[in-house]
């Protein structure tokens, strides 16, 4: 029963339910940016270099049952579609940093306090010396 407890007060902490809420929209961000490489860019380079479709490049290594595919057209796509998410989120976090840098106020920095001066430690050694 004790575990049980212990599992609820886990779930029930705002980490893992903002981490849950991160997956859901992390898995819809794909779901976008999948859509906007396959419908939009890879048409864009496709025209570039030739209108070829980077999805269906492939060679085979062996013969018969046993061939080996390579799909680097793929492997080519998922490339962009992680350069992509890598260049969004990058975006995202710089926004949201500028976005916590102007919403708080600029602190003014506590001054160090000042020290006695030169003239001062002097004087102190001085009086100091004086008294023996």
């Amino acid at each position: 029963m004790d575990m049980l407890k212990e599992f609820r007060d886990f779930i029930a902490k705002g980490n893992v339910m903002d981490m849950a809420v991160g997956i859901i929209i992390g898995a819809a961000f794909t779901a976008i940016v999948t859509s906007l490489v396959d419908d939009l860019i890879n048409p864009l380079i496709g025209l570039f270099v030739g209108g070829i479709d980077f999805s269906g490049l492939s060679f085979r290594v062996g013969e018969g049952d046993n061939a080996g595919t390579f799909a680097y057209g793929n492997f080519i796509t998922v490339l962009i579609n992680f350069l992509i998410v890598a260049w969004v989120v990058f975006l995202l976090v710089k926004l949201v940093n500028r976005i916590k840098n102007a919403a708080m106020p600029a602190t003014p920095k506590a001054e160090a306090p000042a020290g006695p001066t030169q003239e001062e430690l002097l004087a102190e050694i001085r009086d100091l010396l004086k008294a023996r």
